[in-house]
């Protein structure tokens, strides 16, 4: 493999878009009481939760986007968090997380190792925000972990079983993503060859 890191980081977002999929998957089967209803978290309520990341993800794929195209930075950077929570239902939560998944897809497939350390810059109002390419995907992956777990455990106080999230990366546990995989249109090849 002649870009191990840049593989990597594909496989990354697989894993990402994968998680979020089933995730996504699960909270679709609450109520709307439910999926609103407040919990202890740092965020109030699944939905929030779900809102957070959706924005969060917004504000750094443009990031990488636009350092990809050559473009300067997005002036008004916050724009993408003018409304705290966009959606209110989780069906629309799910088309455009797995909307904005599918541009990280997009991009983490496009990098090379070469290209990993080329700066991206966010112009945050009052000091800019520099991060390799590297560095600002291994945030945003982890972002995602993060919260994603967070709403994992809030679903553990509703009727929805919570699913399982960490069944991406090992060969053998190929049957246990087939069907989210075939809901995705991938197949293993395209990840791991």
């Amino acid at each position: 493999m002649s870009n191990p890191l840049s593989h990597h980081l594909f496989t990354m977002a697989c894993n990402n878009a994968w998680a979020n999929h089933r995730l996504l998957k699960a909270c679709a089967a609450l109520s709307q009481d439910d999926f609103v209803a407040t919990r202890t978290s740092f965020f109030p309520s699944i939905k929030a939760t779900l809102n957070h990341t959706l924005t969060v993800d917004w504000f750094y794929v443009d990031a990488l986007e636009r350092e990809w195209r050559g473009e300067p930075p997005l002036a008004d950077c916050y724009r993408f968090f003018a409304v705290n929570e966009p959606f209110e239902i989780c069906a629309d939560l799910q088309r455009e997380q797995a909307a904005v998944d599918r541009r990280l897809l997009a991009y983490c497939k496009a990098q090379r190792d070469a290209d990993l350390d080329r700066m991206v810059t966010i112009a945050r109002p009052g000091a800019a925000q520099h991060d390799t390419r590297t560095r600002l995907l291994a945030h945003l992956f982890q972002h995602q972990i993060h919260h994603r777990g967070q709403v994992h455990a809030m679903l553990a106080g509703t009727p929805v079983e919570p699913p399982q999230l960490d069944e991406f990366f090992c060969a053998g546990e190929a049957a246990l993503r087939a069907e989210d995989f075939t809901e995705l249109g991938w197949q293993e090849s395209e990840i791991w060859s």
